[in-house]
Formats: structure tokens, C-alpha cells, sequence
């Protein structure tokens, strides 16, 4: 029996922040009783944490999703950091040091967990096809688009700016027309709906594989490529807030900070459910 936690990422509130399944002690697990596991969760992301290859690390941790191994994922991150720490772990250093697949990343214990986003690996604009098809996708006019441009960090994320956090919420996807798509969407709150929501700006994170169509709750991968792009840019601040997940039942927050040349992304993360897995 290997220990189990189940996690709430990026909400202290129950159930409105993003699951991530994590086992504990798997160095003894292949590849393949990962991969099930993974698939018979059907989260986003399951994670399995074991003792790190690299003496600088703290641990070392593989995520999957239900159809393969990712290098990196946001969400897992802060999930996987939060279980190791409440299951015991003690970090080398002030920062705990997570070994995956796109090498060691950081992430700071305070004031919430959060990892320093890895760099982009395209950014710029996108080519008139591409641009076409995701205005397409999202069903919004040309007119709406403030801005459109690679932001990816791995995953494939094209960002788009619709300016107001209103037209983020109203974007209706042409699901058919998202083929194998991956675009993340932001727009501005007014002052008064900052004070309300505790939240900057509204993110949505859509995505497809050529068979099936999402919507993420709440993306760490996305909110740290949108926040390196258009923080680059100047068109958002240094430290904001970002809300997700509102149109689909959830209501996560994600603490965006670039500070000494890079981009910080933090959030809360609780363990729901504790117990044990017979593999």
C-alpha cells in the first residue's frame, strides 16, 4: 500500500480549485502501473513522487496525465511540493527543489507555494492560418482580439488578449473547430469586480488532441506563459491576481509576481482526501 493524497490546488475553498491525485514512495513503480493509475483517476494530472536522481533536488516527481508523461505542469507542482512537505519532507534549503522531466524547479514555501515559471520556449506572433483558425475557435469577432501571440511553455499555449475579463467569460468555443488547439484567453476586471472577486483579470484555458475538447479549471502552465508575455509586453502589471475557472463550476486564484527577472506563480493548495493505494 503506498500513501495518497488528493489535493486542491490554487482555492483554500473546497472544491472550487484543481484536483491533482499524488502518491507517495513509487520508486518501485513501472511506467505502466503509473500510466494506469493515471488513466483510472481521469484527472488532468496524476503525479507520483520518489526519491530524486539529482543530489541538489529534494525529491523527484513523474506526471502523467490519463494518455501520456508530461515534463512539466503547473497545477502538479504546487500539489505534488504541498503533499511531500505535509507527508514529512524536509527541504535542503529554504526552497524546496523538485526534480521532473524538464530538469529542477523551484518553488518557494512563502507566502503560498509557488514555482518560478520555466522559460518560454516560442513566443512572438502566430502566422495568418493559425491566427484565422483560433479566432475561429473561440467564435469571437477579429475586432475583439487585443492581442494574439505564442506563449508557450511547453504544453503549446497561444495567448490571446480579449481585453475585458467580460469577453473572456462570454467566449462560447466552437468545439469542432478546435482540433488540436491549445489557447489561453485573459481580460480586465474594473475596479469595482477587483474588489468583489479579490482578482485582476479572468483566464480561460481551452485545449484538444484532435479527438477530445477541454476546459481547464485552473492552469498553472497558462497563467505563467500569459503572464510572461503580456507582462513583457507592459500590458499587465508586475503583481496581479488572476481568477479561473468561474464559467465551469470552479474558482481558482492564481498570485502572479515578476520579481529579478522572473515570473512567479503561486497558490494555494489542500489535501481533500489522505489514504492509501494497493497497487
Amino acid at each position: 500500500m503506498l500513501p495518497f493524497r488528493q489535493v486542491d490546488v490554487f482555492s483554500a475553498v473546497p472544491w472550487l480549485g484543481n484536483p491533482l491525485a499524488v502518491v507517495h514512495d513509487t520508486d518501485g513503480l513501472s511506467d505502466q502501473q503509473m500510466a494506469d493509475f493515471a488513466r483510472w483517476t481521469n484527472l488532468s494530472e496524476t503525479t507520483f513522487l520518489s526519491a530524486p536522481t539529482d543530489p541538489k533536488a529534494d525529491y523527484r516527481v513523474r506526471i502523467w496525465t490519463t494518455s501520456g508523461e508530461l515534463p512539466f505542469a503547473g497545477h502538479p507542482t504546487i500539489g505534488s511540493a504541498h503533499a511531500w512537505l505535509e507527508a514529512g519532507g524536509t527541504p535542503q534549503g529554504e526552497a524546496v527543489i523538485q526534480e521532473c522531466g524538464a530538469g529542477l524547479v523551484t518553488v518557494r514555501r512563502s507566502p503560498r507555494l509557488g514555482f518560478a515559471a520555466p522559460p518560454l520556449t516560442r513566443s512572438g506572433e502566430v502566422d495568418a492560418d493559425l491566427r484565422a483558425r483560433i479566432v475561429t475557435a473561440l467564435a469571437v469577432d477579429e475586432c475583439a482580439i487585443v492581442d494574439l501571440a505564442w506563449a508557450d511553455n511547453g504544453p503549446g499555449w497561444v495567448g490571446v488578449d480579449l481585453g475585458t475579463a467580460q469577453a473572456v467569460i462570454d467566449v462560447v468555443p466552437d468545439i469542432a473547430a478546435f482540433a488540436d488547439l491549445k489557447v489561453a484567453v485573459l481580460g480586465r476586471w474594473d475596479n469595482a469586480h477587483v474588489a468583489e472577486f479579490g482578482a485582476d483579470v479572468e483566464v480561460r484555458a481551452f485545449y484538444a488532441d484532435g479527438r477530445n475538447f477541454g476546459e481547464d479549471p485552473v492552469t498553472g502552465s497558462a497563467n505563467a506563459a500569459l503572464a510572461q508575455w503580456l507582462i513583457g509586453t507592459g500590458a499587465l502589471p508586475d503583481t496581479y491576481v488572476a481568477r479561473q475557472g468561474s464559467v465551469i463550476g470552479r474558482d481558482g486564484r492564481v498570485h502572479i509576481e515578476a520579481a529579478d527577472g522572473e515570473v512567479w506563480v503561486s497558490g494555494d493548495a489542500v489535501t481533500r482526501i489522505k489514504g492509501s493505494v494497493d497497487h
